[in-house]
């Protein structure tokens, strides 16, 4: 039995909000729970004007990435679900030391908090 505040459509954007498909065709299934989010690390190639690339130790920390997976939102004091500022699919700026680092073959996905996504880049 599904709670009042959940209507069935949200129930089905969280559910399709959760499958991230993999280059293999396999589905991994993650769940953001309350208010976090789950985003795809955007790495930058940087290559100075001589034609020299930087090596990953010498970079700076990404702060970009694609949301590939929403949690259902915070609950209020009435016990409502307030939405979420971002959708799957949205390219955020996040806070630099911010989240959980989980790599899923070899893919790079960050768990954070929806108060450490500082921007959505249209």
């Amino acid at each position: 039995m599904l709670p009042e505040f959940i209507s069935e459509v949200k129930l089905e954007m969280f559910r399709k909000s959760l499958k991230i498909k993999e280059r293999k065709g396999e589905e991994i299934m993650i769940k953001p729970l309350g208010e976090r989010i789950v985003i795809k690390v955007i790495e930058e190639t940087e290559q100075t004007s001589g034609g020299i690339f930087i090596p990953d130790s010498a970079k700076e920390k990404p702060q970009r990435g694609e949301v590939v997976a929403v949690g259902l939102g915070k609950l209020n004091d009435k016990g409502e679900r307030e939405p979420m500022d971002v959708k799957v699919g949205d390219v955020v700026l996040y806070a630099k030391y911010s989240g959980t680092d989980v790599k899923i073959d070899g893919v790079e996905y960050k768990i954070l908090s929806i108060k450490d996504a500082l921007a959505v880049i249209e």
